[in-house]
Order: structure tokens, then sequence, then C-alpha cells
């Protein structure tokens, strides 16, 4: 039943959009339209849709995000109305900023697609009425690069469907879906100065596909993972609006939509665990938590054809893109409210209170019921051993436990700022490079906190995105430092304390320490040999400035 309705309604879609072309142009319809959904767009086929596009309505402006390492633009679409080019615009309309981007990973092509259809149904087709109340920025081909390495084989999981796509990484190599610490790709660093610190979205939405596991549900989600950050952006998301969608999805087109996660035949059959991806503030999703902003995954189902991972992606958009039309005043507030509870809780509680900065995956209270999944079956092979095949029919099951939150497993102190010495600037740069506010000492300052002294250091011996991560192990003592004319401050009473808690916090498992930031500091003084002092001090309170004396005159 729910796959007849579904493929009604994909026909019935499919069908729509071809009464529509006779108003299109030859170049307004998409290369999977034009090659029955066994072609994806090139990077030359989007930037010919958007130059098309772009003379057709009053709407829409272009921007760019940067150039690729290879040299090429990455187009911002931005639709409004009326229409706004410029970040002093879209804040001086009041309408809150929608950022949603495809193709971070270039062989999960759908978000690219999809994307484009949604431009073109909102400028030219029936969904104008999005743009009352927000403004959309639309990235739709993340990483240009990658995109056009097209080869069969590189998505197996998709099943040749479509026969080619580009590849995960970019032109440098890098998984851009890594790069949100270390910001080593000029796609990243153009995504936080040209559009995160620019236009400030609201919610940021960041479209994927799945690698391979056979539940049955048509997309899956995930909120941003903030779990150092403010709770009222994520609980929002997550409690709020992505079951809402959820059930008006099921409702509205008979499609199911669920958490995001994996599971492992090799814990055997039936599923009893289901595990959500990774906490790390390295993944585009959860760096906006940590900046009191809501963002959403989106995983469309690998093992669906091509058209219905557009379709189900579409579908998401859409209802994002609905949700935030009503619902975007609220959202600004909580958001708003986050920003502030960042700085109150630094300059109420600095010193006084513990943050957790590293963590470990735990299952939620509620147990999934209804879960969806293809059926397996076990059989015994000729040498007696037994294993699972996958079947060809989807059943459900009850209490599967699900691994969608997480548990901090070291915690350290909430400071009021940070010291930066001048000789590590480098440090200081890729604060400011993230949009935080970093200022250099005037004078000599007496200041009251807390060292680390790092008694183990280690790195992986195998590299992960050309890193051998690191980590270090230790001790905090109390202690008081002179900070030097030309160190550089970083005072946590900002918007962004959490990040940059996250980043400079010794013991973080994701912090710039993680990415080999100190690694020449540490080897230069020897820490494979002794215990080496960590060279950011954290200080709990502001230095008093000394009093002025007051002159009193002597009676006559």
């Amino acid at each position: 039943m729910r796959k007849s309705l579904l493929s009604i309604l994909l026909i019935s879609y499919f069908f729509t959009q071809a009464q529509t072309k006779s108003l299109w142009s030859d170049d307004l319809i998409l290369t999977p339209e034009k090659s029955n959904f066994e072609k994806t767009s090139t990077y030359g086929d989007v930037m010919n849709f958007i130059n098309a596009i772009k003379g057709k309505s009053p709407y829409i402006q272009i921007s760019t995000l940067g150039k690729s390492p290879m040299g090429k633009d990455i187009p911002i679409v931005i639709l409004s109305n009326p229409s706004v080019s410029t970040p002093e615009q879209a804040k001086a309309s009041g309408k809150p900023v929608v950022y949603i981007q495809g193709n971070i990973h270039a062989g999960e092509v759908e978000g690219k697609e999809a994307v484009m259809m949604m431009i073109r149904d909102i400028l030219l087709g029936n969904k104008l009425s999005l743009l009352d109340n927000q403004i959309i920025l639309f990235v739709p081909i993340y990483n240009s690069d990658g995109n056009d390495k097209m080869a069969k084989g590189l998505r197996p999981t998709q099943e040749n469907s479509p026969l080619e796509t580009g590849e995960r990484e970019n032109g440098q190599g890098l998984d851009l879906n890594r790069d949100g610490i270390k910001m080593e790709a000029p796609e990243t660093a153009g995504l936080v100065q040209n559009v995160i610190t620019a236009w400030d979205p609201q919610m940021s939405v960041d479209l994927h596909t799945t690698n391979g596991t056979w539940h049955a549900y048509s997309l899956t989600w995930a909120p941003s993972y903030l779990y150092a950050g403010e709770p009222g952006t994520y609980h929002y998301t997550n409690d709020v609006m992505l079951p809402a969608i959820t059930q008006k999805i099921k409702d509205t087109y008979g499609m199911f939509f669920g958490p995001y996660g994996d599971y492992n035949t090799r814990e055997g059959w039936p599923v009893k665990n289901f595990y959500t991806y990774n906490h790390h503030p390295r993944y585009i999703v959860n760096q906006f938590g940590l900046r009191n902003r809501m963002a959403i995954l989106s995983e469309a189902f690998a093992h669906e054809r091509f058209y219905q991972r557009i379709y189900s992606t579409y579908t998401f958009v859409y209802e994002i893109l609905d949700y935030c039309n009503k619902h975007g005043k609220e959202i600004m507030q909580i958001n708003h409210d986050a920003d502030l509870a960042a700085v109150k809780n630094v300059l109420d509680n600095a010193g006084k209170v513990k943050k957790g900065v590293r963590y470990k995956m735990v299952p939620t209270a509620q147990k999934l019921n209804g879960f969806r999944t293809y059926d397996y079956t076990p059989f015994f092979r000729a040498d007696g051993s037994k294993t699972l095949v996958k079947k060809g029919n989807i059943v459900t099951y009850d209490s599967v436990t699900y691994y969608g939150e997480f548990k901090d497993t070291v915690q350290s102190t909430l400071p009021r700022g940070y010291i930066i010495p001048a000789a590590q600037s480098a440090i200081a740069d890729q604060l400011i490079k993230q949009g935080a506010t970093v200022t250099k000492l005037e004078k000599d300052e007496k200041l009251s906190g807390e060292i680390f002294t790092v008694e183990k250091y280690d790195r992986s011996t195998r590299k992960f995105e050309g890193h051998n991560m690191a980590s270090a192990e230790g001790k905090f003592e109390a202690a008081t430092r002179i900070a030097k004319k030309g160190d550089y401050m970083v005072d946590l009473a900002q918007p962004l304390a959490n990040l940059i808690f996250y980043m400079l916090e010794p013991q973080s498992d994701d912090g710039l320490l993680t990415w080999n930031f100190f690694d020449s500091y540490f080897d230069q003084n020897g820490v494979s040999t002794k215990p080496v002092e960590f060279p950011i001090f954290k200080y709990f309170s502001l230095p008093v400035p000394p009093k002025e004396k007051t002159k009193t005159k002597k009676k006559s």
C-alpha cells in the first residue's frame, strides 16, 4: 500500500513537472530529467542552470562562497521577496536567513538536483510564498571539484543509479565534512566567512545520502549535536521541529522519515541497536550548534532509485522551508536566547562550573518503536558458520535501542577567558577565522586561573584527513601568570563562547590540539621526555584596574 501511494505521488510529481516544462526553456530542464535519471549534473550544468534562471525572476541574486582549490566559483543563490543582495539588506529586512547546501560529498548528488528543482519551483512554479517571511541561501554544488571527477562504481550502495557520480573529496583530497575545526579547505573558509559570519543563517541544512545500511526509511535526519553548547537550539530542532515535519510528511506523502543511524548485523538479528553519527564539531552540522544556531543533517536512503532519492530530499527541503516560513520569528528568538545564555553563563559562572570536553555515545531514554528495516534471514555456510542474508521485505521492530545522545566523560572548568602567547599567533588567527573576537594586550596583565600540564602526549600512527590526531593527558593546577603586552586575550563573554571553549581546551576530543596545531610547540619543548605546560592560560576573572588616587586640599 505504502509503495503504491509513493509511486502515485512520484508519478504525479514528475508529471506535474513535465507539464510545467512547456513554460521552461530547455536550459531549465535538469540533467537527470533529460537523461531519464541516469545522469547527474556537472559543474557546468549547474552554472548554466543558474545563469539561465537568474534572468527570469526579480527575486534572485547570485553571489559566491569563494573559489575551490581548482579555481571554480562556488555559487550562492539568494532568493528573497523583495530581492536582497547583501547581508546588510537581509538584516535590515528583519527576516530570518535559511541556508541549504548540497553536494558537500560530491558522490551524494541528490541534494544538488533537489536544490535546483526547488529554486526553479520557487521562482517559476507555485512555491513563491516560501519567500514571504524568510530569505533563502542555496549552495547547490558546495564540492564543485569533486563533482566533476565522475566515474562508475564510486557509490556502490546506489546500485549504478545514477550511472556515474563525482567523488567524496574536494580538489585537495579532503573530506569537507570533517573540516569544521581545522578549516584547511577554501570551501570551509568561504562558508564561515561569506555565509555563517556574514549572513548569520538561523537554520542550516546539509544534504547527504547514506552509505549502505538497509533500514527502510526514505530519508533520515539528525539535529546539530552540541553537547558542549546551549540546549535550546538542539531541543527545539530535535524535539519540536523534526518530529512535526516527519509526521506531516507521513500524513501528506505517505513517506517514512526518521532519525539518522546505522546498525550492524554482527550484533545479531532482529536489530537491537541503532547508532547515530558522532558529536564532533568537525562535522558542519554540529559546528552550527556550538554557534547557537539550528542545523539539520539530511540523509537520503542510498538503496532507493535516484529519482526517489531526489524526491525524498526535495520533499524534506520543502517542508523545512515551509516550517521556517511559518515559525521564523520563534526560531530567531530561540537562537537569540542561546546567544545571551552563552554569554551569561560565562559572566555568572566562570571558574565555578565544569563543561564536557570529551563524550561517548549513549542510548536515548525512549527506545524506537515501529522501527522499519529490510529483513534478514540466518543461514549456515558449507563450513558450518552462521551468517545473515538480506531479504526483500520490510519489517518493523519495537524496543530498538537508539544511541542518539552523548554523555561527557571528561570535563573542564569554564574560564572567563584565555591568554594566547604572542608566539602562538596561529591559534589566535584560527579563532578569528571562525568569527571569534580576539584582542591584543596593550600592557602586561596579572591574571589568576589554571594551567594544564601535559604529562602524556599521543599522536595516532594512522593519518586521518592528513593528520596524525593528537590527544593529551595531564592535570590542571591553580596558577597566576603575567600576560605580556602583545599576547592575545580571548574574553569568553561572547556568543561563540562554546565553540572557543571546545577549540582551546587541551583535553577536547575535537579541538585545535586534536588537529595538531600545538605539535611543534610540544616537540620543541620535549614533551616525549618530560611534562610540558600547555601554552594557553585559562583565567577566571578579568584584571581589576588600579584605583585612581584622589587628591584632597589641605585646610588653610
